[in-house]
């Protein structure tokens, strides 16, 4: 990989572009519009909660790559102060370039749990979080405060953590990805962060089971 160019995107305007999230459904609220947003500096992976049982190796490979690839830029892209867009060299394409890719800091709410507990949930950069933890460096998030509490995020933090995430090279047929506060509608309670930043959320192989892939 050859990084071409690279833009960078300031704090103010990373959490100002980001109170902008909309959900997917429920009329599409401004779900972040009476949050408070901020971006906190030099987190301890571990003690955010996934709520997304796997992370695919070949993501996290890459992530490992381009670390390295920005180190030598000076850039840690674990320790943002804001966000970036870069694109690589890409001799298929019309312009020679990939891009622009988005690069933030991942999405944590506070977020309320069935046991009461109130707890830093990653709401987007599952695959970004895993990757700073795996080489043991902090990780700077944004971090939400004050989500509506009849828009909770839309799946259930995992019970044991960390322990229930599987490494895996593909996602298997029905496999569960995961545990859904509102099974029959899921994707109403869906945070459109790639309506803010493009290419942030990634689609993946629809693996749910049938009752779970509307």
């Amino acid at each position: 990989m050859k990084i071409t160019r690279i833009e960078t995107i300031p704090e103010a305007e990373l959490l100002r572009r980001f109170a902008t999230t909309r959900l997917r459904g429920h009329g599409q609220p401004l779900i972040y519009e009476r949050a408070r947003l901020e971006l906190v500096r030099q987190v301890d992976p571990a003690t955010l909660y996934p709520a997304q049982r796997y992370v695919l190796r070949e993501d996290h490979q890459r992530l490992r790559d381009l670390y390295r690839l920005f180190q030598g830029r000076g850039i840690d892209i674990f320790n943002l102060e804001g966000g970036l867009f870069f694109w690589l060299a890409d001799p298929s394409s019309p312009d020679g370039e990939e891009g622009p890719i988005p690069l933030m800091p991942p999405v944590v709410e506070l977020s309320l749990e069935p046991d009461g507990r109130m707890i830093p949930l990653i709401n987007d950069g599952m695959h970004r979080v895993y990757t700073a933890m795996r080489l043991g460096v902090g990780i700077n998030i944004v971090r939400v405060h004050d989500v509506p509490r009849e828009y909770p995020y839309y799946a259930f933090a995992l019970e044991k953590g960390w322990q229930d995430v599987t490494e895996l090279d593909e996602l298997p047929d029905t496999f569960v990805k995961k545990f859904y506060r509102d099974p029959v509608q899921y994707k109403a309670l869906f945070r459109d962060f790639n309506a803010v930043f493009e290419g942030i959320q990634k689609q993946r192989k629809q693996t749910n089971p049938a009752s779970l892939q509307a």
